[in-house]
């Protein structure tokens, strides 16, 4: 019984120095997140699901390769959308206040670069009516006779 075991224990030994293929170097490409489908999509297979037998069923999700509970989650938001869908008051939706504050602040930037435009004209008509004075201060300086020319 000893002899068995030790055999079987060599073997295994045995086996693994005597394997010469390498393992594959290659990585597999991981996933990466969670799949997304398109709201159209999850209309299209929860129609179809519903119009099926249970063998059907899992048939399509094997198809698709989807879970049952996914499933069970897409008919929640379908619900879920219906329903705010439906408490929803009509007419004008209630505007949001970061919009009016964005409105607001453009109205005054606009307002600002108007009076900006107006100061920047002044100071240009300042120093023109200042280098004009100038000009007439020295043409009407006396001379060294105390006459003006």
């Amino acid at each position: 019984m000893t002899i068995t075991t030790n055999r079987t224990v060599e073997s295994r030994h045995d086996a693994g120095v005597t394997n010469d293929t390498d393992p594959d170097p290659q990585v597999p490409e991981r996933a990466r997140g969670p799949r997304r489908f398109p709201a159209a999509y999850k209309a299209r297979i929860l129609a179809e699901y519903e119009t099926l037998s249970k063998a059907e069923k899992g048939a399509l999700l094997r198809r698709e390769g989807l879970y049952s509970s996914l499933l069970t989650e897409w008919r929640r938001q379908r619900d879920h959308g219906a329903r705010e869908a439906l408490e929803r008051s009509p007419g004008r939706q209630p505007a949001d206040p970061r919009d009016k504050e964005i409105a607001r602040l453009k109205r005054r930037a606009e307002h600002l670069e108007t009076e900006l435009g107006k100061a920047r004209k002044v100071i240009e008509v300042q120093g023109k009516l200042s280098a004009l004075l100038e000009q007439f201060a020295t043409d009407s300086a006396p001379d060294e006779r105390g006459e003006t020319k």
